[in-house]
């Protein structure tokens, strides 16, 4: 019999505590939202719009990249750093061409409203780039990866799951 079945239990005999610690980085999550909602709070007690879906993106990233506690602490004030600069950007490129009649402008400024696009669209690329290396003195390059991966992933099954309440005609009832 080996030593290490007679030190540790069987990984069967308590499947209950296996989730559990499985699962460290939920755990640190759920923390980190304890204290983050609490700070989001409007007066009254209600959370701000979006607060919930925030929460949910912090719990799926946290998970999916494996951060541990001390990660988590650099990590996060990094990364809200990081999703404020980056929608900032993402406003002004959607403002640059909105409410623009390009049948009446010039080519001449037709071009220099596309050059400013292309201006804004790589300071996204020049952010994200900046930030991998930010990320990678506080989590691995490979949880950087797999942060990529699971923005995407989190925002394809958002617009899933939002699509399957439309469909079911629960769109706006708050259902989940």
């Amino acid at each position: 019999m080996c030593i290490c079945s007679v030190i540790s239990p069987p990984m069967f005999v308590f499947p209950r505590m296996n989730r559990l610690l499985a699962r460290p980085a939920l755990l640190v999550a759920l923390l980190l939202l304890g204290s983050l909602s609490t700070r989001a709070q409007q007066p009254g007690g209600r959370q701000r719009p979006g607060q919930r879906l925030e929460n949910a993106r912090i719990a799926y990233i946290t998970d999916k990249i494996a951060l541990t506690p001390e990660q988590a602490q650099r990590f996060w004030p990094l990364f809200n750093e990081f999703t404020d600069k980056r929608r900032e950007l993402r406003k002004q490129t959607k403002m640059g061409l909105r409410g623009q009649d390009f049948s009446t402008m010039s080519d001449k400024d037709i071009r220099a409203a596309l050059d400013e696009q292309f201006k804004l669209r790589q300071g996204e690329i020049n952010l994200e780039k900046e930030y991998v290396d930010k990320f990678a003195k506080v989590i691995t390059l490979r949880q950087v990866a797999q942060l990529m991966q699971a923005e995407r992933d989190f925002t394809k099954e958002l617009i899933q799951r939002l699509d399957n309440r439309r469909a079911a005609g629960g769109a706006l009832s708050g259902q989940n």
